[in-house]
This record gives structure tokens, C-alpha cells and sequence, in this order.
């Protein structure tokens, strides 16, 4: 990989020990930051960033990624027609092959966005051979990735309606002892798990105790909308004697304040993922009530099959929808706009440095610090969209699409480089897309058979 130096760009380093620099340098040597400066003299190759702006790689900190063979095909969802259209209808009918291709292209669409690390909630299981083939698909790409073991999604019945059913400890080690046996790697490792109010509480207390036996971090979908937002989960989870810091909730839409409060005493860790929230009726996008507890909530996009898979599209949604609500109650109580209203660069935090937070992985990603790994996106600051700027942040935050993502690279080394991914994104979109075909000829043929049944 040798030395790199990124020169002469507007630097957003999201350290606040470091700050921002107008015109500033980036040396990378390996697969590290070294130098975060107005102006490095280096023996490097030199990359121009005159007029561009230069930041730590987005963090996802909760994407079911194998869903990407079939993008767009629940537009119109709410969260209770996901579980029927989504869980219910195409995943019993994934192949190995299937969930290789969507990791494999969900994940160049995340590099191509400049999102550097994926936390891949992965409940696709439906056998061994799943687990491999979505492990496969993220580490041909060179993303940084969570790996989250979750449950096979065979039956809705069987894995999501108080289920008996717990998720397979021996798969779950023998992936731990075969793919990811160690934390300093590229690839990490997490238990995606139901949790209560869809599982027993046998499962979830033998769920939690698999994921601390194997020391990885637990992940868990929590307080959302009709489905899920009427159980208490966490006050569930209080009752058992699980929380703790190694677990991360997911949306948390309808958490009680005692509920927040606990989730902060124990350490716990906050994943939003707006458009989804306001989108599928999950509820409103809890930043500003994560914030006021002490907490540092970081952002996901979630699902492909309702909305965008870019981190630009979830900080706009959280934006407008915290200060939609904040404002309309300040007008309907004709009362003045608080001074922690959020801001632009609270937005850029969520999505870079509070997102490693979340991932567990703040200490080697996130900002732009010297001894950090090089995870670090160049945007063109000189498109028609982006310029001419006045806030670099705000340029970032609100004017900057994925089509200004210039250079994106991944502990070091270049994996989108002027503009172009640096894969083989013909053979990742026809994996996809043949999958895609597979999938709705054999949704098709299931609900034809199912209507059959049903006639005689």
C-alpha cells in the first residue's frame, strides 16, 4: 500500500481534538492515518483534492444486507406488510447463491457510497452454507464489516411470533472458530437476535449468554411501531438481567423514559434508521430523545426493499424529521427554538464517529486521527449540486449524493477511486440480478401453489 497523501482539500475530521482544516493534507502510510495537517511534505503518491472534501467513511450500523436481490419490491410497506411480503414471502426462498450476490452487491453499493463500514444484520440463515456465502460476499469487497449472525427466516411463524426457536450455538461457533476467530481484522463479529416480544424468554436468555460466551457484541431490533413497540422490550430485557454495554437497539421508537434511562446506565448502544422509521410507521426517529439521555445514537439504512442504501438519504431523513418535530411543537406552545436544536454537523458525527461508536469499532474508525485506520472518502465539492461552498458540512450533510463520492478508501487502500469502483461490478450485478429472477419465479410459483391449496 506504501504512502498516500491526500492533498490540498477542505479536511472535516470529525476529531475534535483535531478540528477542521480549510485546506488541509492527509498522509496515509499502510493501512493508517499518520498525519492530519495544513500542509505535509511527504515522499507519497499524491492525490489532488483541490476543491474536494475530504472525511472519515460512513458508518451503517444496521443494514440486512442479503436483501438487495430484491431492492424495490416492498415500496409501499409498512413495517407489519415487511414481515409478510419480506419475511414470510422471498426469504424462505433463498439459496447460498442468493445471499452471496446481495452481499456482494450491497456491499460495492455501501463502498460506492462511501460507506466504509457495514453492520450486516444478517437473518437469512436458513442453513450453514447462508452464513459462509454472506461472509463470502463481504470479504471479496473489502469492506469493513460487522458480521451479525441472526436466525433463518424459513417460517414467519416458526422465527418471529414468540418464538421457541434459538438461534444454532453450534453454527454460531463454528463461524466464530472458522471465519472470524479474532476482533482486529477487517471482519468482526456480532448475534443479530429477535429478542423479546418475538422469541421466549428462554431464547432470548440463551441468545445473550451464546453471544458473551463467544465475547461478540448482540444486536437487537427494539420498540418499533405495532409490531414490536407494545412489548416493553427493554424493561423485558431488565426483567432478565441482560442489559449491558455490549448490546445495540435498534430504532427504539417507543421507548419509555425509564426505558432510556436504563439502556444509558447499562451502556448500552443506539442505531436509528429514519427513513425506514417515518417511512414504514416504525415511529418517529429518536435522535434528539437519545441525545438527551447522555447517548450517542448512530444512523442505518436497514432495508433496500423501501428505501435508498446511502448514508446521504438517512441523515436528511433524521434531520428534517427531528427538527420537524421540534419545531411544530415550539410553534403549537409559541415557544423559542431550544439552543441545542440539532445541527448539520451533529449529523456528519451520527453518521461517522458515533456510528463506530456503535459498531464497537471507534477506536480503529470514524475520524480522521492520526494512528486510526485510512477509512476516508473524498467528495467533489466542485459539482453543480455541491458548489460553490459556504459550509463544508452542510455541503456534506445536505448537498453532496453519491454521484460526488470521488474516492473512497478502506484501511488504506483505494476500493473507489475517481469515480469508478475498483470491482468486478458487471459479474456483482448479474449474480444479483439472476437471483433476483430466481426469486420472483419461485415467490410465483409458491403463491400459485399456495392458491391451488386453497381452491381444493
Amino acid at each position: 500500500m506504501g504512502k498516500i497523501l491526500l492533498k490540498g482539500g477542505t479536511v472535516l475530521s470529525v476529531d475534535p481534538d483535531i478540528g477542521d482544516q480549510t485546506t488541509g493534507d492527509v498522509l496515509i502510510e499502510d493501512d493508517k492515518i499518520t498525519g492530519v495537517d495544513a500542509n505535509i511534505d511527504a515522499d507519497a503518491e499524491v492525490v489532488d483534492c483541490t476543491g474536494k472534501i475530504v472525511i472519515p467513511g460512513f458508518v451503517d450500523s444496521h443494514r440486512h444486507t442479503w436483501e438487495a436481490a430484491i431492492r424495490n419490491c416492498a415500496p409501499n410497506a409498512t413495517l407489519d406488510d415487511y414481515f409478510v411480503e419480506v419475511l414470510d414471502t422471498f426469504a424462505p426462498l433463498y439459496r447460498a447463491e442468493d445471499v452471496y450476490a446481495s452481499n456482494l452487491a450491497g456491499s460495492l453499493e455501501c463502498l460506492n457510497a462511501g460507506i466504509t463500514t457495514l453492520v450486516d444484520w444478517s437473518h437469512i440463515n436458513n442453513t450453514p452454507d447462508h452464513a459462509d456465502a454472506a461472509i463470502q460476499g463481504l470479504k471479496e469487497t473489502g469492506i469493513r464489516a460487522q458480521y451479525a449472525y441472526g436466525s433463518a427466516n424459513t417460517s414467519l411463524e416458526k422465527y418471529w411470533f414468540f418464538s421457541s426457536e434459538v438461534i444454532p450455538g453450534d453454527d454460531v461457533r463454528r463461524v466464530r472458530s472458522t471465519h472470524v476467530p479474532g476482533d482486529d481484522g477487517l471482519l468482526t463479529m456480532a448475534l443479530a437476535t429477535r429478542g423479546p416480544g418475538f422469541t421466549q424468554d428462554q431464547v432470548v436468555t440463551e441468545e445473550w449468554q451464546l453471544a458473551r460466551e463467544l465475547g461478540i457484541p448482540i444486536t437487537v431490533h427494539v420498540g418499533m411501531g405495532r409490531m414490536a413497540g407494545r412489548f416493553g422490550m427493554v424493561e423485558q430485557l431488565d426483567r432478565l438481567g441482560l442489559l449491558g454495554p455490549d448490546t445495540t437497539y435498534i430504532h427504539c421508537c417507543y421507548f419509555s423514559d425509564h426505558e432510556w434511562q436504563r439502556v444509558a446506565d447499562t451502556g448500552g448502544t443506539i442505531s436509528i434508521a429514519a427513513q425506514v422509521e417515518t417511512q414504514m410507521g416504525h415511529g418517529w426517529p429518536p435522535i434528539n430523545k437519545a441525545r438527551k439521555f447522555g447517548l450517542r445514537p448512530s444512523l442505518s439504512i436497514d432495508v433496500v426493499t423501501t428505501v435508498p442504501g446511502d448514508m446521504f438519504t438517512q441523515i436528511r431523513a433524521g434531520f428534517g424529521a427531528e427538527r420537524a418535530r421540534v419545531n411544530a411543537v415550539c410553534w403549537d406552545q409559541d415557544t423559542p427554538i431550544p439552543e441545542d436544536m440539532l445541527t448539520a454537523r451533529d449529523m456528519l458525527q451520527m453518521a461517522t464517529l458515533d456510528g463506530a461508536h456503535v459498531a464497537g469499532l471507534e477506536d480503529r474508525t470514524g475520524s480522521l486521527t492520526p494512528g486510526k485506520q485510512a477509512d476516508v472518502v473524498v467528495i467533489d465539492a466542485t459539482a453543480v449540486n455541491v458548489g460553490p461552498v459556504h459550509d463544508p458540512t452542510a455541503a456534506v450533510t445536505l448537498s453532496a449524493d453519491v454521484s460526488n463520492v470521488e474516492h473512497v478508501l478502506v484501511a488504506g487502500s483505494f476500493v473507489k477511486r475517481d469515480f469508478k469502483l475498483l470491482a468486478d461490478v458487471p459479474r456483482a450485478m448479474s449474480l444479483v440480478q439472476d437471483s433476483r429472477d430466481h426469486l420472483v419465479a419461485a415467490a410465483e410459483k409458491a403463491a400459485s401453489e399456495k392458491q391451488e391449496m386453497a381452491r381444493t
